[in-house]
């Protein structure tokens, strides 16, 4: 029997609302304030956010999501392309996914962080600062491109 304390998984929604899923876990791995170019292009702004999920339990789409996403790909810095999945009524980037040069995707989900309900941004880390273009505090958790740990 399941009990009132068990945490859930988190909404994610695009702006629009026609777009609407529960997030594979109910806590992300890790939360990203990525800096980099492509970042600020695609989030119109001087970074994105991304809450980092496993792939399981949003990979294979459900055909009540499929229809209402389309996929834009692009390549990667290593080789590799990145699949981003956004809402075909307003255009809200939900999602991106990352496969190797090989063609085999990452065991991860990258959902952007201003589509999730209640996502707790704190203990996020700064990540590609060297194409910031604004100031971080130098106490915040910074890299210049990526963790050691995704190297």
């Amino acid at each position: 029997m399941a009990t009132t304390d068990e945490a859930q998984p988190l909404t994610v929604r695009c702006q629009c609302g026609r777009v609407s899923f529960p997030t594979p876990t109910p806590a992300p791995m890790k939360v990203y304030f990525c800096h980099c170019t492509e970042c600020q292009k695609q989030s119109s702004s001087a970074f994105g956010t991304s809450a980092i999920f496993p792939a399981e339990g949003l990979f294979p789409l459900s055909p009540e999501l499929e229809p209402k996403i389309k996929k834009y790909t692009r390549n990667t810095e290593k080789g590799g392309k990145m699949d981003c999945y956004f809402c075909t009524g307003c255009g809200s980037r939900l999602f991106h996914r990352i496969l190797g040069p090989d063609g085999v995707p990452r065991p991860t989900v990258s959902i952007k962080g201003g589509c999730i309900d209640g996502l707790d941004w704190s203990g996020g880390c700064h990540i590609y600062v060297r194409s910031a273009v604004i100031k971080i505090p130098d106490e915040w958790e910074t890299y210049e491109t990526v963790p050691p740990s995704l190297l």
